[in-house]
């Protein structure tokens, strides 16, 4: 079995490892992936003519703005993710990690549960499914052919929650 993990940190570290051990067990493959947004647009909006008067198009990427955007996905991905990898490893299972950068993640979770075949897509939720369409678990859901486990994040304690 193929498991696919998309976080953006509000899953439960330990009830998705329980999840993936016995879905998955120790044969199949899991990889967990999060999607980091960076605003090029934004970017290319500060680099454009508006910050630059006396030329006539905004300069290419350098490769070392490049690589500050691929140090920054690595630094966020790292932060998002270690907490569930480490559960994951303390279950006996090993998987492939993979920061994607994107604009939109729902569409980006979608082609890299296709690029894999995932036999299973495991998200989590933060927000009423059905209520609200337009999550990014709702639009994979409603737009994948795979089956999906909707891992909803722990409750808050109550005492958080009066704040």
């Amino acid at each position: 079995m193929r498991m696919l993990i998309a976080t953006a940190g509000v899953l439960s570290p330990d009830s998705v490892a329980y999840f993936a051990e016995r879905l998955v067990g120790r044969e199949g493959s899991v990889r967990v992936i999060t999607v980091i947004e960076v605003p090029r647009s934004f970017l290319d909006e500060i680099r454009g003519d508006a910050w630059h008067p006396l030329s006539e198009d905004s300069p290419p990427w350098s490769s070392e703005e490049d690589a500050l955007i691929a140090r920054y996905v690595e630094e966020r991905g790292h932060r998002l993710t270690d907490p569930l990898l480490a559960a994951l490893r303390a279950r006996g299972i090993e998987a492939t990690v993979t920061y994607l950068e994107g604009e939109d993640p729902a569409d980006t979770i979608l082609a890299a549960a296709e690029e894999m075949r995932a036999d299973v897509v495991v998200l989590g939720a933060t927000k009423h499914l059905f209520a609200e369409w337009e999550s990014v678990s709702a639009r994979v859901l409603r737009d994948t052919r795979r089956p999906v486990l909707v891992i909803p994040a722990s409750p808050r304690p109550i005492d958080e929650l009066t704040e």
